[in-house]
């Protein structure tokens, strides 16, 4: 239940940016860098934030050290236009720009790039909760089709950092629910060597029945600039993650134990009898190679494999997938710069192997019993691309982008039976075009249009009900949108885009009776948006008692709709688009007290969301709020950073992932009350 205060604090929500712009403007310029000149990375296509042709946001650390010790959530929701949701602890989903509709887990239609490498697989599907939020210096979220860049993708791209600099330290912090988190982390230049070790160990009972957590993470890198013209980076990543799903509740049974896991039925057990839950044990190895063959010209290359073992015992059966990845990327890059004018292309191809084996048997109490369905599933994408972009006198910037895009996949069912097929998808052509004209310092439009392509995974092509679904079709549609961008005062900045995408064959989930899901297209959707952004930089006020102060506000408006879109004898046209709220609003207001004392202090709203595609349940709409503080303390040359973390302040009663199109109406996986987490991070 919200405190007494809870309607006087959503007023105070609403008025707080305009106060701060008030108080702000009165105050002295800070002279730290404009936010406007923040060099995004592109994945090297380096240019700055204010003259990018793309929809990109930065997530910074001031932003990143928002999060708890086991998930990204709260700095990825700091993002206009991006949704980072947790239906269990351990279980998350990420949707830019509306596309849960096809992540009842996982992260799908969404690329994942981590450095130089690539977190997803050649199905496109990605196990972004095996990465440790303490791994991650910065975040690069490009919302919308990149295909010119990143391929076929409708929902998004999102570039994962590691740290690029100096640094020693170790993270130590316990919380509420028996929370444990320990990591250490050491990244140093030697010689011609960067190199950078990191492990994390994160343990939590959480807050429902049979959600508790393990995660183990070993992350190592090495820079070698081998030459002046040549570096070689290696990196290998092992992740041991364990936790149990709790399943979904009805609304009834929310309200009466919001901890309880989903019940047994008089057919089917329950989550907690069956110790549902997920085992996935990942390993991710790769190389690249940059050389520079001159001031012009240039080549890139990367290989990596990984292989996944994922255990998965549910209500119906208990699964192993075994999976093997493959994965390159090469390019060659030209640049050339004359009198106020530079010119650049890349030519490239990038393109992977997911080979899986599916097991799945009888679940005897989270045992293995006899056998059910044996499958391969041997997926194969790639996409050539070439890019261009142009900068006239540092005012009109263009970057313009075509790929061809492929996707086939080979199945086998080997037990009980056998049989065998093929399905390869239509080639694509994605052209993407982009165009940014600075009207004057710290002032600048962009305009965009590009096309999408999105095949189905191979979690939608064989899904739990263990069939294979040949029928399903990549989604497919064209983005357009404009922006501005203007920097006030050398203090504050803004933001705003409008887009307006069309899709056709959206892929939407659906339930069984028994829990399982499967996948349909459904017609198609029309996703209309603006997205805003208002962020100051660090004014330090020279005063010992009030120091320093920063806010950040960022806010999505989504008009989403289903257009001929008919299943069965219903006619879903013109319904909201399932799973997606109209409205989020999200804040962060930093203050330094004493010079020392720093507190953080966050709230995310969200509007009111379908649940299912008739639009007949609708979830309530929720405010939530965060305070995080922190106070560094010398001891000679290491500083220990003392920190308290309050979540959900308001005790809030809310979902923070919902089961869309759930069978039998459990759509809720009820979030934690007030929580705390107290720690200390240790610099040396």
């Amino acid at each position: 239940m919200l405190f007494a205060g809870y309607d006087l604090m959503k007023k105070i929500y609403i008025v707080l940016p305009f106060l701060s712009i008030a108080f702000v403007s009165a105050q002295t310029k800070d002279s730290a860098a404009l936010i406007s000149e923040v060099m995004i990375d592109a994945y090297k296509k380096p240019t700055t934030f204010i003259s990018s042709t793309k929809s990109v946001s930065v997530v910074s650390e001031n932003v990143l050290n928002q999060n708890t010790p086991e998930r990204l959530l709260e700095s990825i929701n700091q993002t206009a236009g991006a949704r980072m949701e947790e239906r269990s602890p351990g279980s998350y989903r990420i949707s830019l720009r509306g596309s849960t509709l096809r992540s009842p887990f996982g992260v799908r239609n969404v690329k994942i790039y981590l450095d130089d490498f690539i977190l997803s697989d050649a199905s496109g599907n990605t196990y972004f909760n095996v990465i440790s939020p303490e791994l991650i210096g910065k975040i690069e979220i490009y919302k919308g089709s990149e295909s010119g860049d990143y391929g076929a993708v409708t929902g998004g791209t999102v570039l994962l950092k590691t740290k690029d600099s100096d640094h020693l330290s170790a993270n130590l912090s316990i919380g509420s629910y028996g929370t444990f988190n320990q990591s250490f982390d050491f990244s140093k230049q030697i010689g011609k060597h960067f190199l950078e070790v990191f492990q994390n160990y994160y343990q939590t009972d959480s807050y429902r029945e049979q959600s508790k957590v393990q995660r183990k993470q070993v992350f190592l890198k090495d820079n070698f600039q081998y030459s002046e013209k040549g570096l070689l980076k290696a990196m290998l990543m092992y992740s041991d993650l364990d936790y149990q799903t709790p399943g979904g509740l009805t609304l009834e049974q929310m309200q009466f134990n919001r901890k309880q896991a989903r019940l047994g039925t008089t057919t089917l057990p329950g989550a907690k009898q069956q110790d549902a839950g997920i085992r996935n044990k990942m390993v991710l190895s790769g190389l690249s190679n940059v050389y520079d063959f001159d001031q012009n010209f240039s080549h890139f290359i990367m290989i990596q494999g990984s292989y996944v073992d994922f255990e998965n015992p549910f209500i119906t059966n208990f699964e192993n997938r075994f999976e093997k990845n493959f994965a390159i990327r090469t390019h060659f890059n030209y640049e050339k710069a004359w009198n106020g004018l530079s010119l650049g292309y890349r030519l490239g191809f990038e393109g992977g192997i997911n080979d899986i084996t599916v097991k799945n048997y009888d679940n005897n109490r989270g045992i293995e019993g006899n056998p059910q369905n044996f499958d391969h599933i041997k997926n194969t994408s790639g996409f050539y691309f070439l890019s261009q972009k142009l900068n006239i006198n540092e005012k009109l910037f263009t970057d313009i982008s075509i790929s061809l895009n492929s996707n086939s996949y080979d199945w086998e069912r080997q037990f009980p039976g056998t049989e065998i097929g093929k399905v390869q998808f239509k080639n694509q052509w994605l052209p993407n075009f982009g165009l940014t004209y600075l009207l004057g310092k710290g002032l600048s439009l962009r305009a965009k249009i590009g096309k999408g392509n999105s095949a189905p995974t191979n979690e939608e092509i064989r899904s739990s009900n263990q069939e294979f679904n040949t029928d399903l079709k990549p989604e497919f549609g064209w983005n357009k949108e404009i922006g501005i961008r203007k920097q006030f005062a050398n203090s504050i900045f803004i933001e705003g885009s409008y887009f307006d995408f069309r899709m056709k064959d959206a892929i939407v989930r659906r339930q069984n009776e028994a829990g399982q899901e499967y996948f349909v297209n459904s017609g198609q959707t029309v996703q209309k948006g603006l997205e805003i952004l208002l962020e100051s930089k660090n004014f330090n006020f020279k005063n010992d008692f009030f120091s320093n102060f920063k806010f950040r506000f960022s806010g999505s408006f989504y008009d989403f709709k289903f257009k001929n879109y008919q299943q069965n004898d219903n006619n879903f046209s013109g319904n909201n688009v399932t799973g997606v709220p109209k409205t989020t609003i999200n804040s962060l207001l930093n203050f330094t007290f004493f010079k020392k004392l720093s507190v953080d202090y966050s709230h995310f709203y969200t509007s009111k969301i379908p649940l299912n595609d008739a639009n007949s349940v609708w979830s309530e709409s929720s405010l939530v709020g965060n305070i995080r503080f922190a106070f560094p303390v010398n001891l000679e040359e290491t500083e220990l950073n003392f920190y308290l973390q309050i979540q959900n302040l308001y005790n809030t009663d809310y979902v923070l992932g919902f089961d869309i199109n759930a069978f039998g109406n459990r759509y809720y996986n009820p979030a934690a009350g007030r929580t705390f987490i107290l720690g200390v991070k240790m610099n040396f």
